[in-house]
């Protein structure tokens, strides 16, 4: 399942409204980099903005962005890859205590994962402070990947870029400013540390998914489970767009 800017306006919408997720009264909060940008909060993003909902997860529509999104009979979305160019950038979204953040120690997690597999993870600061670099081997030869998390208020969003943006944050190009629009709605719910927050096709992209279910499907960059572990690597390059 595709989506880009033309074909996303009907499954896209704005802002939710005033809906906020506020703490128990005397419960700490995890403190929030002031930042000019997402990703936001649902509490917090910006109006009048056309954006694709995949529930806990909105992204905005951009010119030039695919958005490809894996999702089972159900809807129930499994990956989310944006696309641009030689770049991809896949996105995953996944509940984290009210006290504290959890990249760091997910972050640990990856680079020992790496590490199991023979791949060494090099630490680099980048916008939303410290990510991994490691350059992985698939079939089709060397991959590097760069991971980057986000820690929100009850949340975490983690990114993975691939392509010339993995090595060079510069050419990431549109795909950032797709990572800045980035809404989470965390919801009110108790969840698991680390549990993916739930995503899902609007109805009508639900009806094409089960229609497309014969289809092949790009591999995926990095499987979100439990918020760590790096997964199977991606082709070189990502799959190209259907005839």
């Amino acid at each position: 399942m595709m989506f880009s800017r033309g074909g996303s306006g009907r499954h896209a919408r704005g802002d939710r409204g005033d809906r906020s997720d506020r703490p128990a009264r005397g419960s700490a909060q995890v403190p929030q980099p002031a930042r000019s940008h997402g990703p936001y909060d649902i509490s917090e993003a910006p109006s009048g903005v056309e954006r694709l909902d995949l529930g806990s997860l909105q992204i905005p529509a951009l010119p030039d962005v695919e958005i490809r999104v894996q999702a089972n009979p159900d809807g129930v979305v499994q990956q989310v890859v944006l696309v641009n160019g030689d770049n991809a950038l896949q996105v995953g979204v996944f509940a984290a205590p009210r006290s504290e953040g959890i990249w760091e120690e997910v972050r640990d997690e990856i680079r020992k994962s790496l590490f199991s597999e023979g791949v060494a993870a090099e630490e680099t600061d980048g916008e939303y402070g410290v990510e991994l670099r490691a350059r992985v081997r698939t079939a089709d030869g060397l991959t590097d990947l760069r991971f980057l998390g986000i820690d929100g208020p009850r949340w975490m969003v983690r990114g993975v870029f691939q392509g010339p943006a993995a090595t060079d944050p510069t050419r990431a190009g549109v795909l950032v400013e797709c990572l800045h629009g980035l809404v989470v709605d965390r919801g009110q719910e108790a969840k698991p540390v680390r549990e993916p927050l739930p995503l899902r096709l609007p109805k009508d992209a639900t009806e094409q998914v089960q229609q497309q279910q014969a289809e092949p499907t790009p591999p995926p960059v990095a499987p979100p489970t439990n918020g760590s572990g790096p997964g199977p690597a991606p082709r070189r390059r990502p799959s190209p767009r259907p005839r």
